[in-house]
């Protein structure tokens, strides 16, 4: 009797334990140059058992990789590089589709830089570039979302914050874009956001941002005590946003964010939800230890 209690009372803990304790990660990058830092869903594999993602990574000099093609599938990646075809961007951060425009994607570095871009084959060409409104003193930026209701856009993007003196700062605003290509945007709003893991003084409180097509609002947050670790990472849903026809776009924090997925030495740089699916794909900048990608199920109703 006493065994059966302690089996039962192991099974309930496993029940209620976050999402990401199962699971494979892959390994896409050797290095600190190839590590993920952003993705972005581009399509399904023509047998339907795996998908075609952008990958960025954050390299900083001329010349070295700035975007990458994996193929995920399970057990098996296929990494092929992308040429930029433009000015160099530094250090990009996170990647992100247009919705409604086929082939095209804005990219953003930690400065703030946005670039729109439009990938065809392996080539990806610079259309225009802009700076992110509203920028704050000292702002890092790792994550950019894009957002469709009502027939309207919406762009979402945070300073990743810096442990318990710095939280995460999320901005909100509309989306358009001119005539010759060049990202506008609306008036922008902004919260605060503290994640509850990791908790460490490094904390990064919100390192990527993915939005569910129920517009539940997904993020990861990160800790990097070096460029060979240890990292720690977790996966949290903490809100939603809205679009109303009028354009107006609203963020809501949840007043007790859902902690989905922990990831203890992994740096968890980019949550991407997989377009018609619930599937959410993971990837890792781990520096020197290089980049890993998984797949978790976050983005269901």
């Amino acid at each position: 009797m006493a065994w059966l209690t302690a089996a039962t009372a192991l099974l309930a803990t496993l029940g209620s334990a976050p999402a990401g304790a199962a699971g494979q990660w892959q390994k896409v990058g050797d290095d600190a140059r190839s590590g993920v830092s952003g993705l972005a869903f581009e399509g399904r594999t023509g047998d339907g058992t795996g998908v075609h993602v952008l990958a960025v990574h954050d390299n900083k000099r001329s010349g070295q990789q700035r975007l990458s093609r994996i193929t995920h599938q399970d057990g098996a990646d296929d990494i092929a590089p992308i040429t930029w075809d433009g000015p160099e961007p530094v250090d990009l951060e996170a990647i992100e589709s247009i919705p409604g425009m086929p082939g095209e994607y804005l990219a953003v570095t930690s400065r703030g830089i946005l670039f729109r871009l439009k990938v065809t084959g392996s080539t990806a060409t610079v259309v225009d570039y802009t700076p992110l409104p509203a920028v704050g003193e000292g702002d890092d930026f790792e994550s950019f979302a894009v957002v469709a209701q009502n027939g309207k856009l919406a762009a979402l993007w945070a300073d990743r914050g810096a442990g318990p003196g710095r939280p995460a700062t999320l901005y909100a605003a509309p989306l358009t874009f001119a005539a010759w290509g060049q990202p506008l945007f609306g008036a922008v709003t902004n919260r605060t956001y503290r994640t509850t893991r990791p908790d460490d003084d490094g904390t990064r409180h919100i390192s990527d941002i993915t939005v569910t097509p129920a517009g539940r609002l997904v993020v990861g947050s990160a800790a990097d005590a070096g460029d060979d670790g240890p990292f720690d990472s977790a996966v949290t849903d903490i809100g939603r946003v809205t679009i109303s026809s009028a354009g107006r776009v609203r963020v809501t924090l949840a007043t007790s964010p859902t902690v989905l997925g922990t990831y203890p030495q992994y740096k968890v740089e980019a949550v991407e939800c997989l377009t018609d699916s619930p599937d959410t794909l993971l990837g890792t900048d781990d520096e020197n230890l290089g980049g890993y990608v998984r797949t978790e199920s976050f983005c269901g109703a």
